[in-house]
Parts: C-alpha cells; sequence; structure tokens
C-alpha cells in the first residue's frame, strides 16, 4: 500500500522547458485542473441546452446551484453584489467538482494543494482591493474603522482591522487545504487498515470490518464537505465582495 502522503505528490507529465533552472512541466496537478474545468462547463453546458419549462434532472441540478450561489451573493453583499455573480458562481463550481473528482480512487485533489487554494484566496483578496479603491478611491479606508466604534479606539482597532485583512488570502485559502488534505489522508490511513487486516486473515477478517465502517462512514463525510468547503469558499468570497461594495459598514 503506498503512504497516505504519496496521494498528494505533484508529478511532471510533459516537460516543456527549463528557465533560469527552474523547470516548467504539465504536471498532474495541471492535468486536474484542465479536468474540473472541462467537467464543471460541459455539465452546464450540456444541462441547460434545451432549457425545458419542465425541467430534467441535470438542468434541475443546474438551477439549483444558480439559484443557491445567487441566494448567497445577495444575502450577504445585497442585490449590487449581483455583479460578481459569474466570478463567484465559476470559483464555487470549481472548487465543488475539483472536491468531487478527488472523492474518485486514484484521482489527484487539486483542492489539497495549499498553491491552488492560494492562488484562488488571493485572486478574490485582489478582486475586492482593487475594486474597493476603484469604486470608493481613499474612502475605502473606512473599512479599517468599523462604524460606530470611538474615536480613541482608532489607535487599536485600525491595526488589528489591517492585520486581519491581509491574513484573509491565507485562512481563505489553509481552511480548504486543510479540510481536503487532513480527510483524504483520514481516509487512506482507514483503508491501508482493512486492507492490512484482510491480508492477514483468519481474525483479521473480522477485526477489519470496524475500519472498514469507518472508511465507509468517512467516505460520506468527505462528499459532504466536498459541498461544504466549495460553500463556505463562496460565502467568505461574498462577505468580502460585500466590504468592497460598502466599506463603511
Amino acid at each position: 500500500m503506498a503512504g497516505p502522503i504519496e496521494q498528494f505528490e505533484i508529478k511532471p507529465l510533459v516537460r516543456l522547458a527549463e528557465i533560469a533552472g527552474h523547470e516548467i512541466s504539465f504536471t498532474n496537478a495541471s492535468a486536474y485542473m484542465v479536468l474540473t474545468v472541462a467537467v464543471s462547463s460541459a455539465f452546464l453546458m450540456i444541462s441547460m441546452r434545451k432549457r425545458r419549462l419542465n425541467p430534467g434532472r441535470l438542468q434541475s441540478t443546474a438551477e439549483m446551484l444558480y439559484e443557491f450561489v445567487a441566494g448567497l451573493l445577495r444575502q450577504n453583499a445585497g442585490e449590487q453584489g449581483m455583479r460578481f455573480f459569474p466570478f463567484v458562481f465559476s470559483l464555487f463550481m470549481f472548487i465543488l467538482v475539483a472536491n468531487l473528482i478527488g472523492m474518485f480512487p486514484y484521482a489527484f485533489t487539486v483542492t489539497s494543494q495549499i498553491i491552488v487554494t492560494f492562488a484562488l484566496a488571493i485572486l478574490v483578496f485582489l478582486t475586492v482591493t482593487i475594486y474597493g479603491f476603484r469604486r470608493h478611491g481613499l474612502k475605502f479606508l473606512r473599512l479599517f474603522m468599523p462604524a460606530g466604534v470611538p474615536v480613541v479606539l482608532a489607535p487599536v482597532i485600525i491595526p488589528i482591522e489591517i492585520i486581519s485583512y491581509l491574513s484573509r488570502p491565507l485562512s481563505h485559502s489553509v481552511r480548504l487545504f486543510a479540510v481536503m488534505l487532513a480527510g483524504h489522508i483520514t481516509l487512506k490511513v482507514f483503508s491501508g487498515f482493512v486492507a492490512d487486516l484482510v491480508d492477514a486473515g483468519g481474525v483479521g477478517l473480522l477485526a477489519a470490518v470496524l475500519p472498514l465502517a469507518m472508511a465507509v462512514a468517512l467516505t460520506g463525510l468527505e462528499l459532504l464537505m466536498s459541498f461544504i468547503q466549495a460553500y463556505v469558499f463562496a460565502m467568505l468570497t461574498c462577505m468580502y465582495l460585500n466590504d468592497a461594495l460598502h466599506p463603511g459598514h
């Protein structure tokens, strides 16, 4: 049995070039990101191809996902936040599909790589920051002095708010990365227990029942977390976008 960490190893598939001593390659992580975009795009195009008044299963699922993200954005960023719907919906679908693809045996989970989740988080951070300054100018800095806070507390509140704001990409990315990494490692460990006990035979077959039950339960939990983590990432993105839209609140 391969170790529980080996499933996260990045392997080059096609070596493209070498620049300043650094190898540029198309890796398994790159392939699964392309696959994620292809699967999510194909699902949406196929499900909405006919646009029936009485939708089938695929169209119903696509419409549910659409309304779910739209409602999330309206709830956390207001009606003005709908201008960011394509951005938030794309993030939600990418993370959800990547998480689900990672549940297949021998598949690679791109959201278990901190560089991928950090890239998504920094994209959200830059979008919020650039749009905030473009829309409000220097008034965007009111974000660091919440309304209703006494001026005397400004020397304390403002540094805390700045640190909190700058740490958003880290917390935003680590949450998704850590949950997917820990879940897959735990599932692999229990699956390894099952394989080892079955190979032992005899009493080992009976003893394998408990870790097998745990592996099944963890699989169900991982499927649930695949959706929850996509939801949490999208929800936090909506909350951060609300800061760019309404920095004074």
